[in-house]
């Protein structure tokens, strides 16, 4: 019954989080847009304004210079999507990777942890990602935005090898999207509301607002913008292990995070008009490099292995949690339903039991169960000789 209800509460803490993710995202995916699209207006208080239509109307957004001159009586705010994004995503972290974190954050051959020890380095981890990155953004080196990027893009080079070095493959990975997650989340609530605060009360109080909050708002928003593709891609590398399973995991990923960052640094650029090619090419070629990085390489082999022996392999080290009934603790059915308890479901999953044991050696998850390379080895055999 525990892991029925476990299984509830991260499905309702997944689908919870999603919905807040993709509002958050679509709204500051949308104001990006909108701050790109303007266009001179004839008041000269206004930066700017567009026309557009959506379902079925017509819309006429403006941009004020720095605030008007009078509040309006109903003012909307933008904060609650990234508070709760933030929330429902630790509680997935907490759901799945501290509440099993011997299944799916340890793994004894990276590093040998307690429970208690990896949940403290992964927490501690997030408190320091985001403390170095404030230091940086309060830093003189914030006003010049190339070596910020190059200083920042080392620091999380050197965070996804950390990662790597005392965590399984996937939970550095998804501890890498929590820590970029951690600054978007904290950017919102301790910078940007708080400008934004700053600016309605300077016009509550018949004051010139003040344009550096503005300003520094702008700039954590540009920020997260760029965070974005990379967070996304910690989610959904953890449904493939061809990522996070590979020995240089750690260059998948901050290629990855790269890539997606120069994406998006494109599109934000096509928004203003022609954008310089270079960066989508760059981050299309990075994709391209960790794809023929991630290719099986052939390797020489020798008898080919019998069905039986194979049986007896998954049986010790998959059928624990592979199964009509799973043993292991804390599993209430088969993971994404793979069932190994009979020859027929084992042949007909033969390409991805290779895919899993062999070529990412993502699974057992942390090699919980122990699979040794000889195992590993006969796997591939029965593979690769018909």
């Amino acid at each position: 019954m525990e892991a029925y209800l476990l299984d509830w509460l991260t499905l309702l803490a997944r689908w919870a989080h999603i919905v807040v993710g993709i509002a958050w995202i679509g709204a500051s995916f949308y104001f990006i847009w909108l701050d790109n699209h303007l266009e001179p207006a004839k008041d000269a208080s206004f930066a700017g304004e567009l026309y557009a239509i959506h379902g079925g109307g017509f819309y006429r957004a403006q941009k004020y210079q720095l605030a008007p001159s009078e509040l309006p009586k109903t003012l909307h705010w933008f904060k609650w999507e990234a508070y709760w994004t933030w929330i429902t995503g630790f509680a997935l972290l907490v759901l799945v990777y501290y509440v099993n974190a011997d299944f799916y954050l340890i793994d004894p051959a990276v590093m040998k942890l307690t429970t208690s020890a990896a949940i403290g380095i992964g927490l501690g981890s997030l408190v320091l990602g985001l403390a170095v990155y404030e230091g940086l953004c309060r830093s003189p080196l914030a006003d010049h935005e190339l070596f910020f990027s190059v200083v920042l893009l080392v620091l999380f080079a050197l965070a996804a090898w950390g990662l790597t070095q005392v965590f399984s493959g996937r939970g550095a990975f998804i501890h890498f999207g929590a820590i970029l997650g951690t600054i978007m989340a904290a950017n919102v609530a301790h910078v940007i509301i708080p400008g934004q605060r700053e600016l309605v009360r300077a016009k509550q109080e018949r004051r010139e607002p003040d344009p550096k909050y503005g300003l520094v708002g702008k700039q954590r928003s540009v920020h997260n913008t760029y965070f974005t593709l990379p967070v996304i891609f910690t989610m959904i590398a953890g449904h493939h292990a061809m990522t996070f399973g590979h020995s240089w995991n750690w260059l998948v990923l901050i290629a990855m995070a790269l890539a997606g960052a120069l994406v998006r640094l494109w599109f934000v650029a096509r928004h203003k008009g022609p954008a310089p090619a270079w960066t989508l090419v760059l981050g299309l070629l990075l994709v391209g490099v960790v794809i023929v990085m991630l290719s099986p390489r052939p390797q020489a082999t020798l008898a080919a292995a019998k069905f039986s022996e194979v049986q007896q392999v998954l049986d010790a080290r998959c059928l624990g949690c592979h199964a009509e009934k799973p043993s292991f603790p804390g599993l209430a059915e088969a993971p994404k339903g793979v069932k190994l308890d009979t020859p027929e479901r084992i042949l007909a999953l033969r390409p991805q039991i290779h895919q899993q044991t062999v070529l990412s050696r993502a699974m057992p998850p942390g090699n919980v169960t122990a699979m040794t390379d000889e195992e590993r080895g006969l796997l591939d055999r029965w593979v690769r000789i018909k």
